[in-house]
């Protein structure tokens, strides 16, 4: 069973991915970020590295952006050319060229030049103090196929559908249908579809291309020319296909936006995103809150008292497999750590797709002497890396039981601070008595209604101390809803702290109690 999860506002994003209720996939992203990856740019070269066979480009953000000589891509030329003609004569639509292939081995100062203006898509967005990366090669992805403009005629299938014949229909269908200086690409998705749900995909895709363009031709500097759809329709477009039972959004215009672009790609599932209506948070509401405290932190237990440790260096990701209490009299120890090891395997894999980590990780497995134990970790490891959508490379482990795997980075590692603040104290050494907290909370309803003259509030909080102020036949919220108003309500959320609180007013807005 399949659960989609987004909690959305006005600022940020996140995204929980559910298998039978179990946290796999998270996500949480900054809405006012322009730097999504698939937004294509106008961009300025502004410096040659010759040392590196690379350049900086001016994109519009705070940082510059970078670009290798091979990202560039073999069609470089021909999509310079194309581009530089549209500069030059904004007001007609020059006639495509085809130009030879980018030379493999030639130097980037060949190609390109201080000040010049180039067409570029982002691949990796900005990590640390790296900017964004870029490439040349421009390509439009749809749920069935990706297009790719001002390119050879080329069409092929993914190598993930194995059956030879539908290969050869998908590829004879889409080269019917498909205009002229235009590649293609079909997707895994697209098996067994018809030739109306390829054309549609294709007309939008195209209409897209042609959009960019003519942000192109109106462009007065340097920019974004496309976006990418919004974060989270990207996320469903890629994931729709993971047979979801159920898609739940909290946020009305988030949820018509999934609404519609589900209708267009995919009707037969459209019932299948559902709006969110419920008073307590809908990651509270699904277990999700809970489940990221647990999963994020330094120390991830998973079976009967076994765990990981998990680290990041400057270089690299190190996690260490340690059985705890895990250990079983009747048991060898070669036996039980071959067990604790492959139940690791399944935590590593969750918290690889969990927490987004790219680049190299080095697993420490407990030693195991017998040589077909160490091959069975490696043949889980890699069955499991099966189901993981970015890409990968798995060694062996080595006689020290040391397992090291490259996985693609695209965009940063996610990080939660997992860790709260002293909920007797905040930080501060000093605490007031326990006694005197729903006090507390009374005198700030009493200014709330009072004196910022604000009827209609709701006030969040632990939900033990929510269980405390609903106690009771007459309740200590019984009698605030009565002293000062009807108005007030009272939010449960597992998010804060055991002595945290907030007030909302009636648009969910916190309110600032400083101001009078």
């Amino acid at each position: 069973m399949k659960e989609l999860i987004i909690d959305a506002n006005n600022e940020n994003v996140s995204i929980a991915l559910l298998e039978n209720k179990k946290l796999v996939e998270y996500a949480k992203d900054d809405l006012q970020q322009s730097y999504d990856v698939g937004n294509i740019y106008l961009g300025k070269v502004k410096k040659i590295m010759s040392g590196l066979n690379a350049a900086f480009v001016d994109i519009g953000g705070n940082k510059e952006a970078f670009i290798h000589y091979h990202d560039l891509g073999e069609n470089f030329p021909t999509i310079n050319n194309f581009v530089q003609k549209i500069l030059n004569d904004r007001k007609r639509m020059p006639k495509f060229e085809k130009l030879p292939p980018l030379n493999k081995d030639g130097q980037i100062r060949s190609v390109l030049t201080a000040g010049q203006l180039i067409l570029v898509q982002v691949t990796k967005e900005p990590i640390s103090t790296k900017g964004a990366r870029l490439s040349g090669e421009i390509s439009i992805a749809g749920r069935f196929m990706v297009m790719m403009p001002c390119t050879d005629n080329k069409t092929s299938v993914s190598s993930k559908i194995s059956n030879r014949e539908e290969k050869v229909r998908l590829r004879q269908l889409v080269h019917s249908i498909k205009p002229n200086d235009y590649s293609l690409i079909i997707r895994t998705i697209a098996e067994g579809k018809k030739v109306a749900e390829l054309d549609n995909e294709l007309k939008i895709l195209k209409t897209r291309w042609e959009k960019t363009i003519d942000s192109l031709r109106k462009s007065k500097e340097v920019g974004l020319l496309s976006q990418e759809s919004s974060r989270v329709v990207s996320i469903v477009r890629d994931f729709v296909d993971n047979d979801y039972e159920q898609i739940y959004i909290n946020e009305p215009k988030t949820f018509e936006e999934i609404k519609e672009y589900m209708q267009l790609i995919a009707p037969e599932h459209a019932d299948i995103v559902k709006l969110y209506k419920g008073e307590i948070p809908i990651f509270d509401h699904f277990g999700v809150t809970r489940q990221i405290k647990v999963s994020f932190g330094r120390i991830v237990p998973f079976k009967r008292g076994a765990y990981l440790t998990i680290d990041q260096t400057e270089a690299m990701f190190v996690i260490d497999v340690n059985s705890g209490t895990r250990v079983r009299a009747t048991q060898n120890p070669e036996d039980n750590a071959l067990e604790v090891n492959l139940l690791a395997a399944e935590e590593i894999f969750r918290q690889l797709r969990l927490r987004d980590i790219g680049g190299i990780i080095v697993i420490d497995f407990i030693d195991m002497d017998n040589k077909a134990n160490m091959a069975k970790v490696y043949e889980r490891m890699h069955q499991l890396m099966k189901q993981d959508r970015a890409r990968h490379n798995i060694l062996p482990l080595s006689k020290f039981c040391v397992m090291e795997i490259t996985r693609q980075r695209i965009r940063p590692t996610i990080s939660i601070a997992t860790d709260e603040t002293c909920p007797t104290c905040f930080g501060t050494g000093k605490s007031k008595p326990s006694i005197l907290f729903t006090t507390q909370l009374e005198d700030k309803i009493d200014k709330i209604v009072n004196t910022l003259k604000i009827k209609k509030f709701t006030l969040c909080i632990h939900p033990f101390i929510a269980a405390y102020l609903n106690k009771g036949l007459i309740s200590e919220k019984l009698k605030w809803k009565t002293k000062y108003s009807w108005g007030f309500r009272l939010l449960p959320m597992e998010e804060l702290g055991f002595l945290q609180y907030k007030f909302l007013d009636k648009n969910k807005e916190v309110i600032d109690l400083d101001i009078a």
